[in-house]
């Protein structure tokens, strides 16, 4: 059978398409994407199964967009109209279309059960032994508060600070997060966090540094006409530093608490009275 040009043509667009997916899939796994397609830097305990759940899922739908549009770009080309040539038509294949039908679902059902497990691990069960601190979201800050020396929150002796949040290297932190007037979203990038804080629930979620350093939490739900100024910022620090650090708010609170007030001067004694020149 001899191909026409067209044909021939269309064939090596094909041949081309098919044989460049693996070069760009070698230059995604080196780490040569642009920076605009990276993701921030993975500080978090569990940000690598996240970062592989979301590269797993591009990839595979990036593949699928490719020859969806390559296909579709051949049979423009391929079935245009010429004139002097009638058009055909087909009523389907009965096999391409249960081949497309059970491969979407396979797909589906694996990623379904990845992304179950991972879910499983980092929103339903809370780490023992974790840090414990309390966040409380307001336009326009995050309100942080820490246990005292008696491990406990809501007491008399409760560190908190404005838009600071420290935690230990290498240890979990629990954070409870409620807000106090309109739906805030906790956001920190770097440790692939991000949960909405809503007014009369009480949320809970854990997270772990991984390394030392600063950075942002940012509100990724827009709350106000200030919502471009919520920011705070995450210290992760060692233990050591952590206590220093404690141990300054203490201090300070110490020192800005009021004086309590002082017990009123006792009434001096009656003295009995005299009994002198009394008959």
């Amino acid at each position: 059978m001899t191909r026409t040009p067209q044909a021939r043509a269309a064939r090596s667009i094909l041949r081309t398409a098919f044989f460049s997916l693996p070069f760009f899939l070698l230059t995604g796994a080196a780490g040569a994407l642009p920076y605009w397609l990276k993701l921030p830097e993975n500080v978090g305990s569990y940000g690598g199964r996240i970062d592989g759940l979301f590269w797993l899922i591009t990839w595979i739908t990036g593949i699928i967009f490719v020859i969806v549009e390559v296909v579709l770009l051949f049979f423009l080309f391929r079935y245009r109209h010429r004139e002097g040539q009638p058009a055909r038509y087909t009523h389907g294949n009965s096999r391409l279309e249960v081949i497309w039908t059970i491969v979407p679902a396979v797909i589906c059902v694996v990623l379904a059960l990845l992304s179950r497990r991972a879910w499983a691990d980092i929103k339903q069960s809370m780490p023992p032994d974790a840090m414990v601190v309390e966040i409380t979201a307001e336009q326009f800050a995050w309100n942080i508060r820490y246990p005292g020396l008696d491990g406990k929150l809501n007491t008399a002796d409760d560190i908190i600070t404005l838009n600071q949040l420290h935690v230990p290297v290498g240890r979990p932190v629990v954070v409870s997060l409620r807000s106090k007037d309109v739906i805030h979203s906790f956001f920190l990038p770097e440790f692939r966090v991000k949960q909405d804080a809503v007014p009369g629930m009480t949320t809970r979620l854990w997270f772990q540094g991984e390394q030392v350093g600063n950075w942002e939490i940012a509100c990724a739900e827009l709350c106000g006409l200030g919502h471009y100024r919520m920011k705070g910022f995450i210290t992760v620090e060692t233990p050591e530093d952590l206590e220093k650090w404690f141990a300054t708010q203490a201090a300070e609170a110490a020192e800005e608490a009021p004086p309590s007030p002082e017990s009123p001067a006792q009434a001096p004694a009656a003295q009995p009275a005299s009994t002198e020149g009394t008959p």
